[in-house]
């Protein structure tokens, strides 16, 4: 009997540059967004999507380009204001209902008009369906423009698909993206998952990952 091969679960570096970021009809606005600053309509955007829509590669691209910083919503505090906006360009990433400080944003939003600074809130919701107590920053907020990213259209998918796995260094033939594109949802985080899992399953079995490999695991549900 032989041992059962272990697969580790080593951290893989997506690319998130300029170039690596994969055009469609769904995410185009997002894009054409960050490619406009600084002409921006409003020194305040607010960036909308599902998750894995491209959200975080977008704002990578605009911290390139801008010098911005990049925090999470869940992580901004009042005192860390000052600090988070140094540099007059800041992404605050992943707003979600009661997972913020609402002082420490509706601060935020006031220094950064004091100052002139551009700000870009991510999140899976637009900022109407947010609920926020504090009735100052909710007005701020809802008064913020919104560009929305979209599910990718199929061809979008298929080659989030290839680049996954190019960032996982997966050897991978067209049938098996084909495969995957018509069995997951049409979703970036779907495609990531199911990638995931024929990555780590083809390194467990010691075998390559193939359509047929990807035809037995996704008989069952995708799971982390």
């Amino acid at each position: 009997m032989h041992p059962r091969q272990l697969a580790f679960a080593l951290p893989h570096a997506e690319s998130l540059g300029r170039d690596d970021f994969l055009e469609g009809p769904a995410n185009a606005a997002g894009l054409a967004l960050i490619d406009s600053w600084p002409e921006w309509p409003h020194r305040v955007m607010w960036l909308a999507g599902p998750e894995g829509s491209g959200k975080s590669h977008l704002c990578a691209i605009w911290a390139e380009q801008a010098g911005a910083r990049s925090t999470s919503a869940s992580a901004l505090t009042t005192t860390e204001v000052p600090a988070a906006l140094a540099t007059g360009t800041l992404a605050v990433q992943d707003l979600k209902a009661g997972d913020f400080d609402e002082r420490a944003l509706f601060h935020l939003m006031n220094l950064a008009r004091e100052e002139n600074a551009y700000l870009l809130f991510t999140s899976r919701h637009a900022p109407v369906s947010l609920e926020i107590e504090l009735r100052d920053l909710r007005s701020r907020l809802r008064s913020v423009p919104m560009v929305s990213l979209q599910p990718p259209d199929e061809q979008l998918l298929r080659a989030l698909i290839v680049k996954f796995c190019a960032d996982r260094q997966m050897n991978i033939d067209e049938s098996v993206v084909n495969y995957l594109a018509t069995r997951v949802e049409r979703s970036p985080a779907a495609a990531l998952e199911a990638v995931k899992l024929l990555d780590s399953e083809a390194l467990r079995l010691g075998r390559p990952a193939t359509r047929a490999l990807a035809a037995e695991l996704l008989r069952q549900p995708i799971s982390d």
